[in-house]
């Protein structure tokens, strides 16, 4: 995988996933993560993961709303948290192959270009 600056990666589109893809390294994850605001890895660098914390419950579900649209637009689809009203999580990895792919890292960024 080719790392990306965030800016690059909002550029591109999520290509289709069904498996048969290797996932990427774990020293590939380490770069391109640190090339994204506030996102770590987890599951032993098979994930990526970010928390946010909303005002309140209503701006919390409007985040969680366009979160939605950027992801059924990418067909690429995160495990979405809310936590305590206003605590949001979201991790993502791509499922087909167990682990991490450029797709993850795109819709990272295009998650972080949400403006409420």
């Amino acid at each position: 995988m080719e790392i990306s600056s965030e800016i690059e990666l909002r550029k591109k589109r999520c290509a289709p996933c069904e498996g048969g893809v290797e996932a990427c390294s774990l020293d590939s994850a380490e770069a391109q993560v640190a090339k994204l605001s506030g996102w770590k890895l987890t599951h032993q660098g098979q994930r990526i993961r970010k928390e946010w914390q909303f005002k309140n419950f209503v701006k919390a579900m409007a985040f969680l709303n366009r979160v939605s649209e950027v992801a059924e637009a990418e067909m690429h689809h995160p495990d979405l948290h809310l936590e305590s009203y206003r605590n949001v999580w979201i991790e993502i990895w791509t499922h087909a192959i167990g682990g991490l792919s450029e797709n993850d890292f795109i819709l990272a960024s295009k998650i972080d270009a949400i403006v409420l």
